[in-house]
């Protein structure tokens, strides 16, 4: 049996999935965060279902890659039940889908979501009667607080299991013209204004969106999740390299310091121990708080904030979501890219997001600059990558120039995070690092301890010594920048073995703390981004973007190097 969960962008439907799936499809406050489906088994009431998360859509005939992928599922798989999942706050918009669902002719249940803040808004819904009139079941849901998901998959295997019944039952929809104002006019008919009770979530977008206060609120929010970010990484980050230090001198007494296996165990060890001291004290609190970002709702007024900024640097407005996704991770960034219309939107998008420094960039300039110099000092490479990438996507822009539409999006109502759903999205993210990322730093420690005992390192730094040499580096940080195209938390895991100790500051100046920082944040993707950037762009545009990519950080590095000079 196979469930298609299908609605509106920012209609809580990933949230449903994750619920009961678990973590495996990501949730954002923002239209565009899913653009392919993701499939996964579930069982319920002792029956294993096929639950699939179908992309964003506010139709099925519209031209939108999303919508696309939508409707190319439901046509080529076979879908024994769709879950039509409906903001109950935005009905009248939701119902236009409904209706098309309707002419599928398969069964169709329709999953009221957000009943809560409806409620709370004085809306009344007539299920019973809105059921009657779609010849469909309409069921209330609350699925970011887990209420009515049990009833909601019940409801779908009962509607399986009589399905010969229930085919055929719904109807056909009224031709594209007409279903938006039936579905205005069932709205209009099924939802009733009582009275809204107006807190103080409901006066808060007119601070935080003010066109003045807005700006200065969002600097403000980002600048003391720097300092979180910064001040847990620094309380953490100490103790557990003495204790790493403590645990390697003890695991290499029984070996000669010289011996081969013990520079091999040196290196798995040196790995180990980044992984959790460097690394993990920085993006783990980095990932807990843009998962309550997500969930609170303030990302969407970021991006809102941010669309006059996009056009100036002559983009569409929508391509704030690639952006915004590109701080966790510059994979899903790339694929984000697909919900723009134009082939050269798409590829400016690109361009630019893989210059937003990923979570994994922002722990080196977190585990090296913030460490040693200061949040402040962080802080401020943060907004200068924020102008780098202006400028750069104003120069392309100009070199395509192509008139640009503003940027229509639903505000999602403010909801308190729960716990259940930000520690789930940031194991979600979290294991990826634990999973995929921390092996190959630990393979990439043991590699560099071979090379360094055959004395082979002085080849891959000789290679990057142009580079190195030109921003004022010391030669040992070419070995770490070429590895650190595999992850670019090899970047600094690999600095510290090169440099012999990882404590930075007594083999690095605070100028080249800064330059190394920056290189890594505009330099080449990670390979896994590389890969994307090829399947969705073609092998032509990845290769473009990498050289862009140097370029900038070669430029933004002696610019940084020049500002630390005076400045330092």
């Amino acid at each position: 049996m196979r469930v298609a969960l299908i609605g509106l962008p920012n209609c809580g439907k990933s949230t449903l999935f994750n619920q009961v799936a678990g973590y495996k499809a990501e949730t954002g406050n923002f239209s565009g965060t899913t653009v392919t489906f993701t499939e996964s088994r579930v069982r319920v009431a002792g029956e294993v279902i096929e639950l699939v998360d179908l992309p964003g859509a506010y139709s099925l005939e519209e031209g939108s890659p999303a919508e696309k992928e939508a409707a190319r599922y439901l046509d080529s798989r076979d879908v024994d039940v769709i879950i039509n999942v409906a903001d109950s706050t935005q009905l009248s918009a939701a119902l236009s889908l409904t209706l098309e669902l309707a002419a599928l002719n398969k069964p169709l249940i329709l999953a009221l979501n957000m009943v809560d803040e409806a409620a709370r808004m004085g809306l009344h819904i007539d299920a019973e009667g809105l059921s009657a009139q779609l010849n469909v079941p309409v069921l209330p849901l609350v699925a970011s607080k887990g209420r009515g998901v049990k009833g909601l998959f019940i409801k779908a295997l009962e509607m399986h299991r009589k399905r010969e019944q229930v085919q055929g039952q719904v109807g056909d929809a009224l031709n594209p013209e007409d279903r938006h104002q039936l579905a205005v006019k069932m709205s209009k008919k099924y939802v009733t204004q009582g009275e809204r009770r107006i807190i103080w979530r409901d006066r808060l977008d007119d601070i935080l969106l003010h066109p003045v206060w807005g700006y200065a609120i969002m600097l403000f929010v980002l600048f003391l999740f720097f300092q979180a970010v910064y001040g847990i990484g620094k309380v953490t980050e100490p103790p557990l390299l003495s204790m790493f230090d403590w645990m390697m001198k003890k695991a290499l007494s029984p070996f000669a310091n010289e011996s081969l296996l013990a520079q091999i165990i040196l290196g798995v060890l040196q790995g180990i121990a980044a992984g959790v001291a460097i690394v993990l004290p920085y993006l783990l609190p980095f990932l807990l708080g843009l998962g309550m970002l997500e969930d609170i709702g303030y990302l969407p007024r970021v991006a809102f904030l941010m669309d006059a900024f996009m056009h100036r640097i002559g983009l569409h407005g929508k391509a704030i979501v690639p952006f915004i996704l590109g701080y966790g991770c510059n994979v899903p960034a790339v694929m984000s890219t697909r919900t723009l219309e134009e082939p050269r939107d798409r590829y400016i998008a690109a361009a630019l997001a893989v210059l937003v420094p990923c979570a994994a960039r922002l722990a080196v300039v977190f585990g090296l600059v913030a460490f040693y110099l200061g949040p402040v000092v962080a802080f401020v490479l943060y907004l200068f990558n924020l102008l780098v990438i202006a400028l750069t996507g104003k120069i392309l822009s100009q070199m395509t120039p192509e008139n640009t539409p503003g940027l229509i999006m639903e505000m999602p109502t403010y909801r308190v995070p729960t716990l259940k759903n930000v520690f789930g999205k940031s194991w979600f993210r979290i294991r990826e690092f634990v999973v995929e990322a921390w092996p190959i730093l630990i393979a990439g420690s043991a590699v560099l301890a071979i090379l360094n005992y055959f004395n082979l390192a002085y080849i891959f730094n000789w290679l990057a010594r142009p580079i190195t040499w030109l921003i004022g580096l010391p030669s040992q940080a070419g070995v770490p920048l070429i590895f650190g195209i595999l992850r670019k938390e090899l970047s600094l895991v690999m600095l510290s073995q090169a440099l012999g100790t990882a404590d930075f500051k007594s083999a690095l100046t605070s100028e080249q703390m800064i330059v190394y920082a920056t290189f890594v944040m505009f330099y080449l993707p990670c390979l896994a981004t590389l890969s994307i950037l090829r399947r969705e762009l073609g092998t032509r545009a990845m290769l473009t973007i990498s050289a862009l990519t140097v370029i900038v950080a070669l430029l933004a590095a002696l610019l940084a190097r020049g500002a630390a000079i005076v400045f330092l």
